[in-house]
């Protein structure tokens, strides 16, 4: 009978294989996504719409390019609506993410779903009640929206706007439009020397925006991860 060697004297090569999976793992985690053939990298962002976002010029007096239609500055709390680099709206107030909870930068974020009289399931009143977000327009994971709110009260992550300026931007972004949400002090020395793009204010089509209550309130999640209309609470 043939006998089996004390555990400690067996081959190493099952802990090499362990530690060569372990390795690899951790790669996974620390190393940056790139773009694929397609251009979306393992995380589902478009990296080449990223670089060609970063590329553009700036609009003149913001801190956002040309292929924007919604721009946010983080250091100033300000935000634009755009219209092929010229400004149909802004700058007006916002409050952004605070408490733990930022508000996620990206240069090419999409306009993936709308929703008039959204209410938050993570975010409740005092009652319990879901709070309100009227005029939501869903840019990124996590629920992350424009929507009415204080701008003088920080959000959960999305970003407050008056309620004038909420309608503003709900009437007018579109499923799949651009938003920047950038920081001023990144992106000004980026582009330095680079002249911005400065345009006479534009005019807001009216109807540009604007669907049918079918589409604006549905749970057509097509341009972001979120499954349902409750997942969208970003707050």
């Amino acid at each position: 009978m043939k006998l089996q060697r004390p555990a400690w004297k067996r081959p190493a090569r099952r802990w090499v294989v362990s530690l060569g999976l372990a390795v690899l793992a951790a790669g996974a985690l620390t190393t940056p996504a790139f773009a694929d053939d397609n251009g979306d990298d393992d995380t589902g962002v478009d990296q080449n719409a990223v670089a060609a976002a970063m590329a553009a010029p700036l609009v003149a007096g913001t801190p956002c390019t040309i292929t924007a239609r919604a721009c946010v500055d983080l250091d100033s709390q300000r935000a634009w609506l755009f219209s092929d680099g010229a400004i149909v709206r802004g700058p007006v107030k916002i409050a952004s993410g605070g408490n733990g909870k930022a508000t996620p930068i990206g240069h090419s974020l999409r306009v993936y779903r709308k929703d008039a009289t959204h209410k938050s399931l993570e975010s409740l009143m005092p009652n319990g009640q879901p709070a309100p977000m009227p005029w939501s327009v869903f840019f990124a994971d996590g629920g992350i929206a424009f929507h009415s709110g204080s701008p003088s009260r920080s959000s959960s992550g999305c970003i407050h706007l008056n309620d004038p300026d909420a309608r503003a931007w709900f009437n007018y972004m579109a499923i799949g439009d651009q938003v920047q949400v950038v920081k001023a002090s990144q992106e000004l020395p980026r582009h330095k020397g680079q002249p911005a793009v400065s345009k006479k204010p534009g005019q807001i089509d009216p109807l540009r925006g604007l669907q049918d209550d079918s589409t604006a309130n549905s749970d057509d999640n097509s341009g972001g991860s979120d499954s349902d209309a409750d997942s969208d609470d970003g707050g």
